[in-house]
């Protein structure tokens, strides 16, 4: 089982990649890069980080009945 700890700093070093890829992709559109194939995979990327993030943030939030 993984600790709390260990989930926020995964967390937090995901959050940066997603952070970071998001900077990149702005770049190449804004150089007027026409490698779009680069930009897809930096996208699919991204996505699959934000999944990450929503997964790791549903294990921190604790399910209430409501």
């Amino acid at each position: 089982m993984t600790s709390q700890l260990e989930i926020e700093t995964r967390l937090n070093l995901l959050r940066v990649e997603h952070r970071d890829l998001d900077v990149a992709i702005s770049a190449l559109m804004d150089s007027g890069s026409t490698d779009q194939l680069q930009i897809a995979r930096l996208k699919k990327r991204k996505l699959a980080l934000k999944d990450q993030i929503l997964t790791l943030e549903g294990y921190l939030i604790p399910d209430i009945i409501a």
